[in-house]
């Protein structure tokens, strides 16, 4: 009986003792550590559930002891899941980290990114660097209806305020370029140009020019941020474009794709990729091959793009990635003109026997190691060994000298023979931290970067008779030859420190050296100069930004940064006998300054609206003079101190998903690029002129309708009058110089998509055939006026597989 007493009353104090029950905590942060508010925070297998407060903080009590998962989820963030166990003797924490989304027109999603329809801003930091405070956009090329086949700037970095091109591809440039601010847009010489994060100009300091582009059909997206990523990237004026390849489909262990477009001109396109995930191992790769006969004479070109890549996760802490780009190329330069040719007939040739080949090659090497949940290290390593080499008719008199057969020999003038060759080596270790101060979260990001590059340069050699490419040399003796040699050590450190919820300040600094040497001879008349030169550079910089959180989706951004940009070894050297170099030119140096308010509202509107400032000391421009017999010329040299000052306003309204969310009729979307640019030299003997190749005002409108399956759009850029050279002269006898006039180009372009898998695209380029250029060149591959493309029309068929 005792016992039985025993056991009855042991059940019944068990069943009214306390429950074995406990506690959950945490904080919601970001991926730059930023805290999440109103995060909604649930426990599986039970009815508790939580929101977080607004320093990212939650709190869950009266949880049974036992394993569980937690699921947090909130709008604009990848929801995340995780597994925890809950212990009755002690609180347990979980902290969550959350990545951005981007919700396009196409569902593509892209962690980092703020945005509702193909461009928008990345996140405060992103990819191991910090994007605080400074003005930047991103562009997400799946969710455009573009022509990516022939690589269109207008309809895809169009809509970045105040871009500004030099369309010259189909005259005899590799690739068209860009610049922004008044700053010249030749080759992208102003910007430095990357791809997948490291550097694809032939030399960053040297030679800056970038003849290699990344085929659109190949990029996941653009990322482009102004001149105060000087401190990050390297002290350009104009900043940084950054084109990221896609990545191998994660859900499939072999993916392939090919896009096949033609149009008129002889034009075709044929590209294909393969990418996919096997085990470890994400791997992409595609090839591109492109050729057109040209909307003008002799201005046909065959081109060969290859790239791959291999990324590999070692452990749940190290990532390691190899990737090689090629490109080949044959280019039939037309040759520019003077302004009576122009006007008279843009569509002609006066040039047949001009050639240009680059082939481009790149390695790299890439790693990412997660020290701790807060502090990773990101390694790129790039080898750069690549060359231009171009035959051409000798340019003495212009492009009024007709290149035509001397009737005493019967055989054409003897042409000239160039040739440069490439290499460089660039490698850069970034450190990015999070860490807690004063209960605050803050950032810190730091590196350095070692560049050597090798670039050797010969010109003015005596080429064949002939009219196909050839760079067979009659005299091994060349006008020209010289030797470069650039080094450079630049470390860089930049602080997110984050004084309030709202508030960030993000000082920074970099201290650049370089070491520039040149060896070799250039000749004058019957004269050999010898160069034997060495000359260091010690040059810091500094600069701030600051953030303002106005709501969740919306922010007032502000910084300065300074900026610098050395002599190059092409404005050193004279590229044609219409053009001479002033010996003492002097190293560029300025800065750059912004403020605006940028964001998004639900999803139907994206804005960006900002005024800029930058300040361009001792500028590199071209000048017209005249020699002792009257004769003009143009002439390289500093030409004064200018400001570029102006406004940019980005506005993107879908109204249909402000009317209806679901609406049948389908989306009707419209954005409006627009930029104010006032660019003035301050000082000299043109204070008060206008800036070469600096037009006031870039405006573009874009109209997209879609549904379901089909979706189009139509985009008219207008662009205002500029000047070739700083005198600002309208017309002269020297091409050089002169007015480019102002011009409105429309654009339309539509994708339909079949079953998923297949899709076809066509479209218009210079809708209504607009005459116009855009580009005067003292040298290749005029020199002269450069017109831009007449009406062209495309159509493609694309499958993946």
């Amino acid at each position: 009986m005792k016992q039985l007493i025993l056991l009855l009353s042991a059940l019944f104090f068990t069943n009214y003792l306390p429950a074995q029950i406990g506690i959950l905590k945490g904080t919601v942060k970001d991926s730059a550590g930023n805290a999440v508010p109103y995060a909604n925070i649930s426990v599986q297998k039970t009815k508790l559930s939580t929101q977080s407060n607004e320093q990212g903080n939650y709190l869950l009590q009266n949880i049974p002891a036992g394993n569980y998962t937690v699921y947090v989820s909130t709008a604009n963030y990848l929801p995340v899941s995780k597994n925890i166990e809950i212990d009755a003797t002690k609180t347990t924490e979980a902290n969550i980290t959350l990545s951005q989304k981007l919700n396009a027109l196409k569902e593509i999603v892209v962690s980092g990114v703020h945005s509702i329809a193909g461009m928008g801003h990345i996140d405060e930091v992103h990819d191991g660097v910090i994007y605080s405070g400074k003005k930047n956009e991103v562009l997400i090329l799946d969710s455009l209806d573009a022509n990516t086949a022939q690589n269109n700037p207008r309809q895809v970095l169009g809509r970045i305020p105040g871009a500004n091109y030099s369309e010259t591809q189909g005259s005899g440039f590799p690739s068209n370029g860009i610049g922004f601010r008044g700053l010249n847009p030749t080759q992208s010489i102003e910007i430095n140009t990357r791809q997948n994060g490291y550097n694809i100009a032939a030399d960053i300091y040297g030679y800056s020019e970038t003849y290699y582009s990344t085929p659109l059909e190949a990029l996941e997206r653009i990322e482009v941020t102004r001149g105060e990523s000087s401190l990050q990237f390297g002290p350009q004026f104009g900043g940084i474009i950054n084109y990221i390849t896609k990545d191998g489909n994660k859900e499939r262990q072999l993916e392939y794709t090919t896009e096949q477009t033609g149009g008129n001109y002889g034009f075709f396109n044929s590209f294909h990729s393969f990418g996919g995930q096997v085990g470890k191992l994400n791997y992409y790769s595609f090839i591109q091959y492109q050729a057109i006969q040209g909307w003008r004479p002799n201005s046909d070109y065959r081109q060969i793009t290859g790239f791959g890549k291999l990324t590999y996760d070692i452990n749940s802490k190290l990532k390691v990635g190899l990737e090689y780009t090629l490109l080949r190329n044959r280019i039939h330069m037309p040759g520019g003109f003077d302004d009576v040719q122009f006007n008279k007939n843009s569509d002609t040739s006066y040039r047949a026997r001009n050639w240009l080949e680059s082939p481009w090659n790149i390695i790299a090497a890439k790693a990412v190691y997660k020290i701790s949940a807060n502090t990773s290290i990101y390694l790129t390593s790039s080898y750069l060994f690549s060359a231009r080499n171009l035959v051409w008719k000798n340019e003495d008199g212009g492009p009024g000298s007709l290149d035509t057969i001397n009737p005493t020999t019967l055989q054409y003038s003897n042409r000239e023979v160039q040739k440069e060759k490439m290499n460089s080596l660039t490698t850069e270790i970034r450190l990015l931290s999070n860490y807690t101060l004063f209960g605050m979260g803050n950032t810190l990001a730091g590196g350095i970067r070692y560049f050597v590059g090798k670039f050797k340069r010969q010109g003015g050699g005596l080429g064949t008779t002939g009219s196909d490419f050839d760079l067979t040399l009659l005299d091994p003796h060349y006008e020209y030859d010289l030797d470069f040699t650039t080094t450079n050590i630049a470390p860089f450190v930049e602080n997110i420190f984050r004084i309030t919820d709202k508030l960030s300040v993000t000082p920074g600094f970099r201290y650049e050296y370089i070491n520039s040497t040149i060896r070799g001879y250039t000749t004058d008349g019957n004269t050999q100069i010898n160069s034997d030169g060495s000359k260091n550079r010690y040059i810091p910089l500094f600069g701030i930004g600051l953030q303002y959180k106005t709501t969740k989706t919306t922010n007032i951004y502000a910084n300065i940064s300074q900026a610098y940009s050395p002599v190059t070894y092409d404005q050193l050297t004279p590229f044609a006998a219409t053009s001479k170099i002033d010996p003492n030119m002097k190293d560029a140096s300025g800065y750059n300054a912004d403020i605006g308010w940028r964001g998004t509202s639900h999803n139907y509107l994206n804005f960006d609206v900002d005024a800029f400032y930058l300040a361009y000391d001792k500028r590199i421009g071209i000048v017209q003079l005249t020699d002792p017999n009257g004769n003009p010329y143009s002439y390289r040299t500093n030409i004064a101190n200018s400001v570029s000052q102006g406004v940019e306003t980005y506005v993107e309204f879908i109204p249909t998903k402000l009317i209806h969310k679901n609406n049948s009729f389908g989306n009707i979307s419209f954005f409006n690029s627009f930029a104010y640019i006032n660019a003035r030299y301050t000082t000299g003997q043109y204070k008060g002129n206008f800036v070469e190749y600096a037009p006031q005002t870039i405006e573009r409108f874009g109209l997209t309708y879609s549904r379901k399956v089909f979706s189009a759009t139509f985009i008219i850029s207008n662009t205002a009058k500029s000047y070739g050279d700083a005198s600002n002269v309208v017309f002269s006898t020297d091409p050089v110089a002169g007015i480019i006039p102002a011009y409105t180009v429309m654009d339309f372009s539509a994708t339909c998509t079949l079953k998923k898998n297949y899709n076809i695209k066509f479209g218009v380029n210079n809708l209504t055939d607009t005459k116009y250029f855009t580009k005067r060149t003292d040298e290749y591959p005029g020199p002269g006026i450069i017109p831009a493309s007449a009406r062209s029309f495309y159509i493609g068929f694309g499958a993946k597989f």
